[in-house]
Protein backbone atom coordinates (compact mmCIF):
# COMPACT_ATOMS: atom_id res chain seq x y z
CA UNK A 1 0.00 0.00 0.00
CA UNK A 2 1.19 3.63 -1.18
CA UNK A 3 2.03 6.04 1.59
CA UNK A 4 -0.41 8.15 -0.84
CA UNK A 5 -2.87 5.63 -0.54
CA UNK A 6 -2.57 4.94 3.32
CA UNK A 7 -3.19 8.90 3.99
CA UNK A 8 -6.57 8.96 2.08
CA UNK A 9 -7.60 6.01 3.76
CA UNK A 10 -6.67 7.60 6.99
CA UNK A 11 -8.32 10.65 5.95
CA UNK A 12 -11.61 8.52 5.02
CA UNK A 13 -11.66 7.34 8.81
CA UNK A 14 -11.64 11.00 10.04
CA UNK A 15 -14.22 12.82 8.33
CA UNK A 16 -16.49 9.62 8.03
CA UNK A 17 -18.09 9.97 11.16
CA UNK A 18 -18.94 13.28 10.33
CA UNK A 19 -20.07 12.63 6.99
CA UNK A 20 -22.73 10.05 8.39
CA UNK A 21 -23.79 12.15 11.87
CA UNK A 22 -27.09 13.64 12.67
CA UNK A 23 -27.97 15.90 15.11
CA UNK A 24 -30.48 15.31 18.28
CA UNK A 25 -32.65 18.04 17.93
CA UNK A 26 -35.03 16.08 20.52
CA UNK A 27 -32.03 16.71 23.11
CA UNK A 28 -30.88 19.65 22.00
CA UNK A 29 -34.20 21.32 22.19
CA UNK A 30 -35.52 20.25 24.97
CA UNK A 31 -33.14 18.26 27.30
CA UNK A 32 -33.06 18.44 30.55
CA UNK A 33 -29.98 20.89 30.50
CA UNK A 34 -32.40 23.80 28.81
CA UNK A 35 -32.95 26.38 31.89
CA UNK A 36 -36.28 26.77 33.30
CA UNK A 37 -38.19 28.73 30.66
CA UNK A 38 -35.81 28.24 27.89
CA UNK A 39 -37.22 25.62 25.83
CA UNK A 40 -40.94 27.06 25.60
CA UNK A 41 -38.88 29.76 23.95
CA UNK A 42 -38.35 27.79 20.86
CA UNK A 43 -41.94 28.23 19.29
CA UNK A 44 -40.84 31.81 19.00
CA UNK A 45 -36.95 31.67 18.10
CA UNK A 46 -37.22 29.17 15.30
CA UNK A 47 -33.45 27.52 16.81
CA UNK A 48 -33.64 24.08 14.40
CA UNK A 49 -35.54 26.35 11.39
CA UNK A 50 -32.96 28.72 11.95
CA UNK A 51 -29.81 26.95 12.44
CA UNK A 52 -30.35 24.77 9.17
CA UNK A 53 -31.17 27.97 7.18
CA UNK A 54 -27.98 29.02 8.51
CA UNK A 55 -26.47 25.85 7.05
CA UNK A 56 -25.35 24.10 10.14
CA UNK A 57 -23.78 20.67 9.82
CA UNK A 58 -21.94 18.07 11.18
CA UNK A 59 -18.44 18.55 11.55
CA UNK A 60 -18.00 22.11 11.21
CA UNK A 61 -16.15 24.64 13.15
CA UNK A 62 -18.82 26.99 14.76
CA UNK A 63 -18.60 30.64 16.22
CA UNK A 64 -21.36 32.09 18.81
CA UNK A 65 -20.15 35.34 18.59
CA UNK A 66 -21.85 38.03 21.66
CA UNK A 67 -23.26 34.69 23.19
CA UNK A 68 -24.75 36.45 26.09
CA UNK A 69 -26.83 34.14 28.52
CA UNK A 70 -26.19 31.25 26.14
CA UNK A 71 -29.35 30.62 25.09
CA UNK A 72 -28.22 29.72 21.67
CA UNK A 73 -25.48 27.88 23.29
CA UNK A 74 -28.11 25.25 25.23
CA UNK A 75 -28.57 23.86 21.83
CA UNK A 76 -25.46 23.99 19.81
CA UNK A 77 -23.35 22.85 22.46
CA UNK A 78 -25.15 19.49 22.37
CA UNK A 79 -25.34 19.52 18.64
CA UNK A 80 -21.72 19.85 18.09
CA UNK A 81 -20.36 17.85 21.17
CA UNK A 82 -18.54 15.01 19.66
CA UNK A 83 -19.32 16.24 16.07
CA UNK A 84 -16.98 19.44 15.45
CA UNK A 85 -16.19 22.22 17.51
CA UNK A 86 -18.42 25.19 19.10
CA UNK A 87 -16.33 28.66 19.73
CA UNK A 88 -18.06 30.93 22.29
CA UNK A 89 -16.48 34.32 21.67
CA UNK A 90 -17.65 36.50 24.57
CA UNK A 91 -16.82 39.65 26.05
CA UNK A 92 -13.64 39.99 27.36
CA UNK A 93 -12.75 39.90 31.55
CA UNK A 94 -11.45 42.99 31.26
CA UNK A 95 -13.69 45.39 29.11
CA UNK A 96 -15.75 46.49 32.15
CA UNK A 97 -18.10 46.07 34.74
CA UNK A 98 -21.02 44.96 32.06
CA UNK A 99 -18.89 42.70 30.02
CA UNK A 100 -17.73 40.96 33.53
CA UNK A 101 -20.95 40.14 34.48
CA UNK A 102 -21.80 38.94 31.46
CA UNK A 103 -18.89 36.82 30.76
CA UNK A 104 -19.09 35.38 34.80
CA UNK A 105 -22.89 34.23 34.34
CA UNK A 106 -21.84 32.52 30.77
CA UNK A 107 -18.79 30.94 32.56
CA UNK A 108 -20.66 29.42 35.52
CA UNK A 109 -22.99 28.39 33.01
CA UNK A 110 -20.49 26.30 31.05
CA UNK A 111 -19.33 24.72 34.45
CA UNK A 112 -22.50 23.72 35.72
CA UNK A 113 -22.91 20.42 32.87
CA UNK A 114 -19.98 19.17 31.75
CA UNK A 115 -21.54 16.54 29.99
CA UNK A 116 -22.81 19.12 28.31
CA UNK A 117 -20.40 22.21 27.65
CA UNK A 118 -17.48 20.39 28.58
CA UNK A 119 -15.64 20.41 24.69
CA UNK A 120 -17.21 24.12 24.29
CA UNK A 121 -14.24 26.96 23.55
CA UNK A 122 -14.53 30.01 25.25
CA UNK A 123 -13.17 33.24 23.75
CA UNK A 124 -12.94 36.72 24.57
CA UNK A 125 -13.55 39.46 22.24
CA UNK A 126 -11.39 42.46 23.13
CA UNK A 127 -12.76 45.79 21.75
CA UNK A 128 -11.51 48.60 20.99
CA UNK A 129 -8.22 46.43 19.72
CA UNK A 130 -6.82 43.17 19.20
CA UNK A 131 -10.54 41.52 18.53
CA UNK A 132 -9.36 37.52 17.65
CA UNK A 133 -12.12 35.44 18.81
CA UNK A 134 -10.89 32.32 16.42
CA UNK A 135 -7.87 31.76 14.50
CA UNK A 136 -7.90 33.35 10.97
CA UNK A 137 -9.99 31.51 8.25
CA UNK A 138 -10.54 28.96 10.85
CA UNK A 139 -14.88 29.09 11.09
CA UNK A 140 -17.00 27.57 8.74
CA UNK A 141 -19.93 29.05 10.36
CA UNK A 142 -20.39 32.39 12.55
CA UNK A 143 -23.75 33.11 14.19
CA UNK A 144 -24.88 36.49 15.61
CA UNK A 145 -28.33 36.16 17.76
CA UNK A 146 -29.96 39.51 18.82
CA UNK A 147 -27.06 41.81 19.44
CA UNK A 148 -26.18 43.96 16.59
CA UNK A 149 -27.85 47.05 18.13
CA UNK A 150 -25.41 46.12 20.97
CA UNK A 151 -22.71 46.80 18.69
CA UNK A 152 -23.42 50.14 17.50
CA UNK A 153 -24.56 50.89 21.05
CA UNK A 154 -20.79 50.16 21.76
CA UNK A 155 -19.55 52.53 18.89
CA UNK A 156 -17.77 49.22 17.58
CA UNK A 157 -20.10 47.16 15.32
CA UNK A 158 -17.61 48.10 12.22
CA UNK A 159 -14.67 46.20 14.26
CA UNK A 160 -16.98 42.97 15.13
CA UNK A 161 -17.88 42.24 11.52
CA UNK A 162 -14.27 42.85 10.23
CA UNK A 163 -13.18 40.30 13.00
CA UNK A 164 -16.06 37.98 12.25
CA UNK A 165 -14.96 38.26 8.69
CA UNK A 166 -11.42 37.46 9.47
CA UNK A 167 -11.99 34.44 11.19
CA UNK A 168 -14.16 32.84 8.87
CA UNK A 169 -13.02 30.44 5.86
CA UNK A 170 -13.11 31.67 2.66
CA UNK A 171 -16.69 30.49 1.32
CA UNK A 172 -17.76 30.76 5.04
CA UNK A 173 -20.76 31.71 6.46
CA UNK A 174 -22.43 34.67 9.01
CA UNK A 175 -26.03 33.98 10.41
CA UNK A 176 -27.50 36.89 11.79
CA UNK A 177 -30.73 37.02 13.46
CA UNK A 178 -31.85 41.16 14.35
CA UNK A 179 -34.71 42.95 15.41
CA UNK A 180 -35.52 44.48 12.62
CA UNK A 181 -36.49 48.37 12.46
CA UNK A 182 -38.66 50.37 10.37
CA UNK A 183 -36.86 51.12 7.07
CA UNK A 184 -35.91 55.14 7.61
CA UNK A 185 -35.38 54.45 11.42
CA UNK A 186 -32.11 56.91 12.25
CA UNK A 187 -28.92 55.17 13.76
CA UNK A 188 -29.71 56.87 17.22
CA UNK A 189 -33.57 55.43 17.30
CA UNK A 190 -31.93 52.15 16.26
CA UNK A 191 -29.57 52.26 19.09
CA UNK A 192 -32.04 53.09 21.93
CA UNK A 193 -34.84 50.97 20.40
CA UNK A 194 -32.84 47.99 19.52
CA UNK A 195 -34.57 47.73 16.16
CA UNK A 196 -31.82 47.75 13.66
CA UNK A 197 -32.91 47.93 9.77
CA UNK A 198 -32.23 45.29 7.49
CA UNK A 199 -30.50 47.93 5.01
CA UNK A 200 -28.04 49.05 8.03
CA UNK A 201 -27.39 45.69 8.98
CA UNK A 202 -26.70 44.53 5.40
CA UNK A 203 -24.12 47.76 5.29
CA UNK A 204 -22.49 47.31 7.56
CA UNK A 205 -21.25 43.51 6.70
CA UNK A 206 -20.68 44.58 3.00
CA UNK A 207 -18.53 47.21 4.43
CA UNK A 208 -16.72 44.13 6.29
CA UNK A 209 -16.71 42.46 2.96
CA UNK A 210 -19.50 40.19 3.22
CA UNK A 211 -22.06 39.62 0.48
CA UNK A 212 -25.84 38.62 1.19
CA UNK A 213 -26.89 35.28 -0.07
CA UNK A 214 -30.00 34.76 1.15
CA UNK A 215 -33.00 36.08 3.37
CA UNK A 216 -35.96 34.34 5.54
CA UNK A 217 -38.68 34.99 7.32
CA UNK A 218 -38.53 32.08 10.03
CA UNK A 219 -38.20 34.64 12.75
CA UNK A 220 -40.91 37.12 11.82
CA UNK A 221 -43.40 38.50 13.52
CA UNK A 222 -46.27 40.92 11.73
CA UNK A 223 -48.13 42.16 15.11
CA UNK A 224 -44.77 43.50 16.27
CA UNK A 225 -45.83 47.64 15.74
CA UNK A 226 -42.06 48.80 16.90
CA UNK A 227 -43.14 51.92 18.88
CA UNK A 228 -42.58 51.28 22.16
CA UNK A 229 -41.72 53.97 24.01
CA UNK A 230 -38.94 50.80 26.03
CA UNK A 231 -37.90 49.54 22.85
CA UNK A 232 -37.81 46.12 21.82
CA UNK A 233 -37.26 45.36 25.89
CA UNK A 234 -41.10 45.92 26.28
CA UNK A 235 -42.04 42.39 24.52
CA UNK A 236 -41.40 39.16 26.16
CA UNK A 237 -39.12 38.14 27.56
CA UNK A 238 -38.23 40.90 29.29
CA UNK A 239 -41.07 42.82 29.65
CA UNK A 240 -40.12 46.14 30.77
CA UNK A 241 -43.04 47.86 31.91
CA UNK A 242 -44.42 45.00 34.06
CA UNK A 243 -47.66 44.31 34.85
CA UNK A 244 -48.77 47.29 32.76
CA UNK A 245 -50.27 46.05 29.52
CA UNK A 246 -48.81 42.55 30.08
CA UNK A 247 -50.78 40.77 28.11
CA UNK A 248 -51.39 42.61 25.17
CA UNK A 249 -47.37 42.40 24.70
CA UNK A 250 -47.60 38.78 25.44
CA UNK A 251 -50.42 38.61 22.63
CA UNK A 252 -47.98 40.62 20.64
CA UNK A 253 -44.93 37.82 21.27
CA UNK A 254 -41.42 38.63 20.94
CA UNK A 255 -39.98 41.02 18.76
CA UNK A 256 -39.92 40.90 14.51
CA UNK A 257 -36.29 39.55 13.25
CA UNK A 258 -34.40 39.53 10.05
CA UNK A 259 -32.66 36.60 9.26
CA UNK A 260 -29.67 37.06 6.92
CA UNK A 261 -27.12 34.54 5.36
CA UNK A 262 -24.12 36.28 4.57
CA UNK A 263 -20.98 34.57 2.58
CA UNK A 264 -17.19 35.56 2.75
CA UNK A 265 -16.16 35.48 -0.65
CA UNK A 266 -13.97 32.69 -1.86
CA UNK A 267 -11.47 34.21 -3.31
Amino acid sequence: MSLRTSFMLLAGLLIAPFATAEFDWAQALTGDHRLEGNAERNDARHPRETLEFFGLEPGMTVMEVSPGGGWYTEVLAPLMQGQGTLIAAHYSANGGSYSRRSLGGFLQKMGSQDQIYGEVIVSELQPPSAMAPAQANSVDLALAFRNVHSWMRMNQVELFFSSIYDALKPGGVLGVVQHRGVPGASVEDMKKSAYVTEQQVIEFAELAGFELEAKSEINANPRDTKDYEGGVWTLPPVLREGEKNREQYIAIGESDRMTLRFVKPAS
